[in-house]
């Protein structure tokens, strides 16, 4: 297999977490004569045993970088495991290479979501679209098929929707909404050509542009596992554990699953499965 080519993505993740570095974060010496703020070219190649012209080609997309060449510069960057794997598949690494032939689930899954029945669950392709939902998932979150399909996605149902963010508590919205649009990037910043991720941020430009700063930005990382607060319409609050998994046969796709933290919590979630449908409320602007 030959070796990928950097990409002008790859280049642009590299500089935004030089920027974020000083000297006295890697060992060097500090000094106030730096005209930009953050490490220089010179001192990540010295770090990262490579020369200065090849650290700034990469940096332009011009060379082809090994595996091991960027894991050494992702030390220096001092770039978590999210952050590692994003920038490999930047530069075409770990990304699955049957992945892209094989179908997608297309709500396959559906009786494994509809045996969590109290348990919102969704499944999303490699997008964020949703795909395919439990009834305890539209209980809690809403009814996604009232929703238009060019924004039945779960990007925009935590950026755009008022009903999600009057159902979660207000102190578990941000870092949640904001891990979401993390782990989008580090999964489609390789596939940022592709229509639908374009479509996706056109949407979410004109549906919530007050957190245009979310998207333009180069952080990624992981949808962790965590507890969140929801409530509701009509119902006491609910502490529910967020947990993901992907299917083996399409390792694009992802599971959500919000499980109850107790017994009393599962007995709530239960009550709104026997209540009436509701709908998901409209956007804020859907025009």
């Amino acid at each position: 297999m030959s070796t990928p080519a950097a990409g002008p993505e790859l280049g642009a993740f590299l500089r935004a977490h030089r920027a974020l570095l000083k000297p006295e974060d890697v060992g060097l010496p500090g000094t106030s004569r730096r005209r930009t703020p953050g490490l220089r070219r010179e001192e990540v190649a010295s770090l990262s045993g490579v020369s200065i012209a090849w650290y700034t080609w990469l940096e332009q997309g011009r060379v082809t970088a090994s595996r091991q060449v960027l894991e050494s510069v992702g030390r220096v960057l001092r770039l978590d495991d999210a952050e590692v794997r994003h920038a490999l598949r930047l530069a075409g690494y770990y990304e699955p290479e049957a992945a892209s032939a094989r179908a997608p689930l297309n709500g396959s899954l559906q009786p494994v979501l509809d045996s969590w029945p109290t348990s919102p669950a969704v499944l999303l392709d490699r997008n964020f679209d949703l795909v395919a939902w439990n009834a305890a998932w539209s209980a809690v979150w809403g009814e996604p098929s009232a929703v238009p399909p060019d924004r039945r996605n779960l990007m925009w149902f935590v950026a755009a929707d008022d009903h999600l963010r009057d159902v979660l508590q207000d102190t578990d919205w941000e870092p949640l909404a904001m891990s979401v649009f993390q782990h989008f990037r580090a999964q489609a910043g390789a596939n940022l050509a592709d229509e639908r991720v374009a479509e996706l941020y056109r949407r979410l430009a004109a549906d919530a542009p007050e957190l245009s700063h979310w998207w333009s930005c180069h952080s990624v990382g992981e949808l962790t596992t965590r507890v969140v607060t929801v409530t509701p319409v009509c119902s006491e609050p609910i502490k529910v554990s967020l947990s993901s998994m992907r299917p083996v046969d399409d390792p694009g796709s992802l599971i959500l699953l919000f499980t109850p933290a107790s017994q009393e919590d599962s007995a709530k979630v239960s009550a709104l499965v026997s209540r009436p449908l509701r709908s998901v409320g409209p956007a804020r602007k859907a025009g």
